[in-house]
């Protein structure tokens, strides 16, 4: 495979971990909105831990999605770095895998702190 169809895929995959980014993006920010506005002060349980289960489902599905995305680019980096007809940009990309490593760390630990943070700000 030529190196330039693998970056049009490498950047496509990028692509899908931005995207899965927006959902619990919006969910947080509706949760920070409500807290900010003491929504939750005077909110049922039921209330409270539904939130804290929608912002927990979406979060964990985009973690899901985003670390299979870092997989998928893991392989594909190996691949890369065989390519036909090799491009400055394929071998900067080829050699970004310890990136890609720590950014799927990140992503975890972001993600529970994310979820811890939630927690308190629902339950208080």
């Amino acid at each position: 495979m030529k190196a330039k169809a693998m970056v049009k895929q490498w950047n496509e995959m990028r692509t899908q971990i931005i995207q899965a980014q927006l959902a619990p993006t919006l969910v947080l920010i509706a949760i920070v909105a409500l807290s900010a506005l003491g929504k939750f002060e005077n909110a049922m349980s039921a209330t409270k831990y539904l939130a804290i289960g929608v912002a927990a489902a979406s979060g964990f599905l985009a973690l899901t999605s985003q670390y299979a995305a870092i997989r998928e680019g893991q392989a594909l980096l190996v691949d890369l770095k065989k390519a036909e007809e090799p491009t400055a940009l394929s071998k900067k990309i080829a050699d970004s895998e310890q990136l890609l490593s720590l950014t799927a760390i990140a992503t975890l630990v972001i993600g529970i702190g994310s979820f811890v943070l939630v927690v308190w700000a629902v339950l208080g």
